[in-house]
C-alpha cells in the first residue's frame, strides 16, 4: 500500500510539475510580448487614423473608404476628412451578428451623424497580419492588436453587408448633440493614443463591445455593469433596449426587423446618400408613436448651455415595458468629475 502511494504521489508530483512548466512557459511567453505597429498587417488596416483638434473643429486622417461591391480586391481609398462639432446631432448602434441561429457571437460599432447628412463610423477592431484569421483563443493570448477603424459607412457596412454576408443592424441611440459630441471626442483622443502607443487586444475584457462600454460609462451618470450581454455582444442590443438607449418605442424583435438594413444597403451601396438610404425606416413615422413623430428626429439643444442629457440618461425600463423615472442630467462641471 506504501509502494502504490508513493507511485501516486510521484504520478501527481510529475503531472503537477509539466502543467507549472506549460503554464510558467505560457505567461513568461507573454509576458515578452510587446503591442506593435510594425508587423504586415492586412489591407484595410494597415493605417491608423489620426485625428487633428482645432477647437470645434476635427481633421481626420486616413479615414478609410474602401468600395467592396466588386469580387475582387476592393477599391483602396484612405481620405483626410474634416468636420464641425457643432453639427454632431446623432449617435447610430451598429451590430453585426455574425450567425442567424445564435445571436451571441457579433461585432458592434458606432456611428456619428451630423446635420450636413455625413455620419463618421468608427469600429474598435483585432487588428490582423496578413493571412491571420481571428480567433478568440488567440485574443486571449495577445496574439492581435487593438486599433479603431475610422471610416465612411458605405466601408464598415458594405464590408460586412457585400463580403461577410452578416445581418447589419443600425439602431438610432438616445443623446442630445453634447452627448454626442462628448462621446465622439472621447473615441477619437483613444484613437490617437493607440496611434502613438500599440496596446492589445482582449478577446473578453478589451474587444469591440467592451471598449463601446467604457467610453459611454466614462460620460454616464449610471454606469452600464459589464455582463453577459456584452461578453455576448449579439444580445446587447436587448441591454440598449432594456434601458431605454434605443431611440424607438417599438418592441425589441419589432426594432430589429425595423432597423435591419441589409437590403437597402444592397440596394443603395454605389448611392452618394447611402447613410440616409439605409435609414429611411428610422426617419419616417414610427408607427407606435404619435402621427407624425420621428423615430430619431433632430434633437434641439438645450436652452440652459451649462447642462448635458447624457447618453445614459435615460431610464432603464421596467419588466412591464415602462419607463423608470424621468432622465437625469449633469452639469458641465458635474460630467468633468466623471471623467
Amino acid at each position: 500500500m506504501r509502494a502504490l502511494a508513493r507511485t501516486l504521489a510521484r504520478v501527481l508530483l510529475g503531472g503537477a510539475a509539466v502543467i507549472a512548466l506549460l503554464f510558467g512557459g505560457t505567461a513568461i511567453g507573454l509576458a515578452r510580448l510587446a503591442p506593435s505597429h510594425d508587423r504586415p498587417w492586412i489591407l484595410e488596416q494597415s493605417r491608423m487614423p489620426v485625428v487633428h483638434f482645432d477647437g470645434d473643429r476635427i481633421v481626420v486622417d486616413d479615414i478609410r473608404n474602401f468600395d467592396w461591391s466588386g469580387t475582387g480586391e476592393p477599391q483602396r481609398r484612405w481620405e483626410s476628412r474634416d468636420y464641425d462639432l457643432t453639427r454632431l446631432e446623432t449617435v447610430w448602434y451598429i451590430l453585426t451578428p455574425f450567425a442567424r441561429d445564435w445571436r451571441g457571437p457579433a461585432h458592434a460599432f458606432l456611428s456619428f451623424g451630423f446635420d450636413d447628412g455625413r455620419f463618421l463610423a468608427i469600429s474598435v477592431e483585432a487588428r490582423r497580419e496578413a493571412g491571420e484569421t481571428y480567433s478568440i483563443l488567440k485574443g486571449l493570448l495577445k496574439r492581435f492588436e487593438l486599433m479603431y477603424v475610422i471610416g465612411d459607412e458605405r466601408d464598415l457596412i458594405g464590408l460586412r453587408v457585400l463580403r461577410s454576408d452578416d445581418d447589419v443592424l443600425v439602431y438610432p441611440a438616445r443623446a442630445t448633440p453634447d452627448a454626442a459630441r462628448a462621446l465622439l471626442v472621447e473615441m477619437l483622443e483613444e484613437a490617437n493614443r493607440l496611434a502613438a502607443q500599440p496596446a492589445f487586444y482582449g478577446s473578453f475584457r478589451n474587444n469591440c463591445t467592451t471598449r463601446i462600454l467604457q467610453h459611454v460609462n466614462r460620460i454616464a451618470p449610471e454606469p452600464i455593469p459589464y455582463g453577459w450581454r456584452v461578453l455576448l455582444p449579439g444580445y446587447s442590443d436587448a441591454l440598449a433596449h432594456e434601458r431605454n438607449l434605443l431611440a424607438t418605442e417599438l418592441p425589441l424583435d419589432a426594432a430589429r426587423e425595423r432597423f435591419h438594413v441589409n437590403d437597402r444597403a444592397v440596394a443603395h451601396i454605389d448611392d452618394p446618400g447611402f447613410s440616409l438610404r439605409i435609414r429611411e425606416p428610422a426617419l419616417t413615422p414610427d408607427p407606435r408613436r404619435t402621427p407624425g413623430h420621428l423615430s430619431n428626429p433632430p434633437r434641439p439643444r438645450p436652452e440652459a448651455a451649462d447642462t448635458i442629457t447624457l447618453l445614459t440618461a435615460a431610464q432603464p425600463r421596467d419588466r412591464g415595458g415602462q419607463r423608470a423615472a424621468p432622465a437625469r442630467s449633469r452639469t458641465r462641471r458635474q460630467w468633468r468629475a466623471l471623467k
